[in-house]
């Protein structure tokens, strides 16, 4: 997948494909379509085979070539596991190291945040995202087989 946000129709294209590329991913909804004559808007569900849905959401320019927010968010059995946003929060200076991009992750979800270093306002984030979700379903395995 390229690591830029060029073109709207390049853009969907890399993301039909990641997509497809990928054996632990069961389906999807994720659809890349304009808004505008420079903006356009990803949306949609990755359904993986281990029951993890990943939601996704992206406001992108693809004139500047730039992310103008995002929405990530995992769930297993419809119960949040960790989302990412670009909302904002100048007053945590743990977060600073990757302003504005951070991660709640439990516990206490909404208000435990983590700084996200692999997000981005100016590459796609879904291949990382979809790597992370991978480790984490192995990771999930390893700790099963060994109980």
């Amino acid at each position: 997948m390229s690591n830029e946000l060029t073109t709207y129709s390049d853009y969907a294209r890399q993301i039909f494909f990641l997509l497809a590329d990928h054996p632990s991913i069961e389906s999807h909804t994720v659809a890349v379509y304009s808004t505008s004559q420079t903006v356009g808007l990803t949306r949609g569900k990755v359904v993986f085979h281990s029951g993890h849905v990943l939601r996704v959401f992206e406001q992108i320019d693809f004139v500047a070539q730039r992310m103008l927010r995002y929405f990530y968010e995992l769930t297993y059995k419809d119960e949040p596991q960790w989302w990412y946003d670009s909302m904002p929060h100048p007053d945590a200076p743990e977060l600073q190291s990757t302003h504005p991009h951070h991660k709640h992750v439990p516990p206490d979800i909404k208000h435990h945040r983590i700084p996200a270093a692999g997000l981005s306002f100016t590459h796609p984030n879904l291949p990382m995202l979809i790597a992370e979700i991978e480790e984490h379903i192995e990771e999930s395995r390893r700790d099963e087989t060994a109980h």
